[in-house]
């Protein structure tokens, strides 16, 4: 099947597709996108309707391949997906390993899908739970009520606002949602429509008045869906700690200590989170990990 659109997307400077899409992705078997040697395929939805979307490498830039009626959107957004659009150069890095990382990773760039939807499903389903929980939520949630995306991927796409706004809470609990979670979805599902031609600050704002998004779901929003290079993730169970051990050699922080250490980066903490996590750093574990819940088999 041919491709229905094309592009190539120039670049001055090399762009790591892999580490820079990786927060696109939810766990390897993420139905929504896959990388491949021959690239990365996304499927998505776009005002002009879905779209599957290969991405690679190429002489002068990255090569953008596109099926489905949504093709032509896509590739309008291309250049926002890939990060190419995001100026790592704001960043002024005020601690040695921030320096290093920032040599290291000369070609990791936010990505901006320009679908707060997409991104805030996912990220309700990672509320409070392990990853793997929530991982596994957001598939079975694609594999049951999204569709075919359409090309030669073999992707799913996620589930439209509408189909998951018409659904009842119980329907998310074989999914291992529980009610809160699952209202929380719905809600924002019923919103998403509305969302829709709104700058990056309003939409954000409408989101926060859905009861259960906090500030550690907007942030998550912010940074994928807006490329917001300041979005860092409050409330995070892991992150307070990964800063404080990287920044100050602390193996315990807290929110406040966190948020002090960032401040120096004030404009650009979610572009050092983003860093840090790359970077494969940890701090110093003790105790026992986040217990899963288990919630389909209650």
């Amino acid at each position: 099947m041919g491709p229905d659109a094309e592009l190539l997307v120039p670049l001055s400077d090399p762009i790591d597709l892999i580490r820079t899409l990786a927060p696109i992705a939810h766990g390897s078997g993420d139905p929504t996108i896959r990388f491949e040697s021959d690239g990365i395929w996304r499927a998505t939805r776009t005002a002009g309707g879905p779209a599957t979307l290969r991405l690679a490498e190429a002489d002068g830039g990255i090569s953008v391949t596109a099926w489905g009626p949504g093709a032509g959107r896509a590739l309008d957004g291309a250049a926002d997906l890939i990060g190419a659009n995001d100026d790592p150069s704001q960043l002024k890095p005020r601690h040695r390993l921030i320096a290093e990382l920032a040599r290291r990773n000369r070609g990791l760039r936010l990505p901006r899908t320009n679908r707060p939807f997409e991104a805030l499903l996912p990220a309700i389903c990672e509320q409070k739970v392990t990853g793997t929980e929530a991982r596994a939520a957001f598939r079975g949630i694609v594999r049951a009520y999204g569709e075919p995306a359409p090309g030669p991927g073999g992707l799913r796409l996620a589930p439209t606002a509408s189909v998951l706004a018409g659904l009842p809470y119980f329907a998310f609990h074989r999914f291992g949602l529980e009610r809160r979670r699952s209202e929380v979805i719905i809600a924002a599902a019923r919103l998403a429509p509305r969302l829709e031609g709104l700058d990056d600050h309003e939409a954000l704002r409408r989101l926060r008045a859905v009861p259960g998004i906090g500030p550690w779901t907007i942030a998550e929003v912010a940074r994928v869906a807006f490329g917001d290079p300041d979005a860092v993730s409050v409330g995070d169970y892991h992150l307070p700690n990964l800063v404080g051990w990287a920044l100050a050699r602390e193996p315990r922080a807290d929110d406040a200590r966190m948020l002090q250490l960032l401040e120096p980066y004030h404009g650009q903490r979610g572009r050092v989170q983003r860093l840090l996590e790359a970077s494969g750093l940890q701090a110093p574990r003790y105790g026992p990990r986040m217990a899963p819940q288990r919630i389909a088999e209650m």
